[in-house]
């Protein structure tokens, strides 16, 4: 008990330094990203740029991106916050305002970075340059859930958990799927093997040297 104490009280230290980082630039650069990520914007404008830009890879990256980002959202927002009640961040931990459009949702975990950390996981395993590129504003949504005083640094951590989990999934579904096609084959040919060619030559064999045998005795 006193190690779990320790760690919320870690937590929560590091909720207040982090909402207390503000400046007019970082205000712009972070509401911006904000408005972006609203509603998974940026996820699918970067999705149809690979897919304009990026020929048949760009198709595949954004294509599973896609997939995984809203596998981790159903995952996080309608599964993981169902069974985890936690209150947001209190507002008086947050000098600067901007916690009016919180949701009432339970604070863990945080979905903005599930989505995020699963669609740039993804894509870099299909395109890397492209992941490099989408992961620069993945990091800055994961600081803006926190500075926001929309998440614990916790529920970001959880979230980025749970979005790589779901595109190491992703990953490895083709795989599962062909594994579990190929298996059933495999075991009714291994169920009831046929007679080899020695089996099948073995009492004829006998019988030749049977009668062979007799003649030789008359």
């Amino acid at each position: 008990m006193r190690v779990l104490a320790d760690v919320q009280a870690g937590d929560h230290r590091l909720t207040r330094r982090i909402a207390a980082w503000d400046s007019p630039a970082a205000r712009r650069l972070l509401s911006a990203v904000a408005d972006a990520t609203r509603h998974t914007k940026l996820w699918w404008a970067a999705a149809l740029a690979m897919a304009a830009k990026g020929g048949s890879r760009g198709r595949r990256a954004a294509a599973a991106g896609i997939l995984a980002m809203a596998v981790a959202e159903v995952v996080s927002n309608g599964i993981a916050k169902q069974l985890v009640s936690r209150r947001r961040p209190p507002v008086e931990w947050i000098p600067h305002g901007g916690t009016e459009d919180r949701p009432d949702s339970s604070s863990f975990p945080s979905g903005h970075t599930a989505a995020a950390v699963a669609f740039t996981a993804t894509v870099a395993a299909v395109w890397p340059w492209a992941g490099a590129a989408v992961a620069v504003p993945t990091v800055l949504v994961a600081f803006q859930r926190i500075n926001s005083g929309a998440h614990y640094p916790s529920d970001v951590v959880a979230g980025g958990a749970i979005g790589a989990a779901v595109a190491a999934l992703v990953r490895a579904a083709p795989r599962l799927v062909l594994r579990s096609w190929r298996r059933p084959a495999g075991r009714r040919r291994d169920a009831a093997p046929g007679p080899t060619v020695s089996a099948l030559h073995r009492p004829y064999t006998r019988t030749v040297r049977g009668h062979a045998g007799r003649g030789r005795e008359r």
